[in-house]
């Protein structure tokens, strides 16, 4: 595995970031904690220092999970979590890092998020709070997540941002026009999220023949389309090519193609199959071509293209 420096602060994080969002259920369906305590074993285990979760996530039941899981191995973790778009008012903000920090089992967090921006509550006021964070020791680090870049430059305005968590994958590359170039240059540190877009980056869909439940709340989303999920065939075939070449999976190809992104630190990638979430891990170690990288940036580009 590998780290890099998170923004301008001291800290390192891992080119892998365990993403615990599912840990906690909502609309995921969700293991027994003990299973999904096991993950965090497992992350540590193959190198992976970096855990991502939330206030939002399960109610607070994934960082319950991670700090039962990582309890007495804290200095060797960094653990990220993020406050909700409801709560960024100082006294609410005060409340969250608190629930935070008691869910967590630890009395810092290293890099603490606004989960999605408000545009009700000024950004100044939200920083400034996050800051007194900052100085009294309860977080390292000041992350923005889903936010556009001129909602970013006001952010900074008012405090260090070291971070910026957007969704980001082959067929969601908004970023790279705008946020990607404007981070590398800022030294902020982009950790994406939704890596293999919900599933479809694995080829299960495709080449598997997997069918979403009825009540599965991807049967809404764009991507899931059966319009859009034909249009996307080429690029998954393209995928399971190369894939097979290198003895591979086709998810593994996907998130390495992420990470040979130039500007990109970290890619948050969470499942509950233990199967998966080894090899998901080992795509750090998958070495891309300059022309297989061009072949499936360009295909990605014609199916972004075609989507509707």
């Amino acid at each position: 595995m590998k780290y890099k420096k998170l923004g301008k602060s001291e800290i390192m994080i891992s080119e892998i970031t365990h993403g615990c969002m599912e840990l906690g259920g909502g609309q995921w369906d969700v293991m027994e904690d003990e299973y999904n305590i096991g993950l965090l074993d497992l992350a540590l285990e193959n190198g992976i220092s970096t855990f991502d979760t939330a206030e939002g996530y399960g109610k607070g039941h994934s960082e319950e999970i991670v700090g039962q899981a990582l309890a007495g191995r804290r200095e060797k973790c960094v653990i990220a979590t993020k406050v909700s778009k409801e709560h960024l008012m100082p006294a609410d903000i005060r409340r969250a890092i608190e629930g935070s920090l008691k869910r967590l089992n630890t009395s810092y967090v290293d890099l603490y998020y606004i989960h999605w921006p408000n545009d009700a509550i000024p950004i100044e006021k939200t920083i400034g709070e996050f800051n007194k964070l900052k100085n009294e020791g309860l977080i390292r680090a000041i992350g923005v997540s889903n936010f556009s870049l001129k909602q970013l430059k006001e952010a900074m305005k008012f405090g260090i941002i070291d971070a910026l968590q957007p969704e980001y994958n082959l067929l969601q590359r908004d970023i790279e026009s705008d946020l990607l170039p404007f981070c590398l240059e800022n030294s902020i540190s982009v950790l994406s999220y939704n890596s293999i877009a919900k599933g479809i980056l694995s080829g299960a869909f495709h080449l598997s023949g997997s069918v979403l439940k009825a009540s599965d709340f991807r049967n809404t989303k764009p991507l899931f389309q059966p319009e859009n999920l034909e249009k996307e065939r080429p690029l998954i075939l393209l995928l399971d090519k190369i894939a097979r070449q290198k003895n591979a999976t086709i998810a593994q190809v996907a998130i390495s193609w992420q990470l040979h992104q130039k500007g990109l630190s970290s890619a948050i990638v969470g499942t509950q199959n233990k199967k998966h979430f080894v090899e998901n891990i080992q795509s750090e170690g998958i070495d891309l071509t300059s022309a297989e990288l061009n072949a499936i940036s360009s295909q990605s580009r014609q199916v972004i293209a075609s989507l509707s």
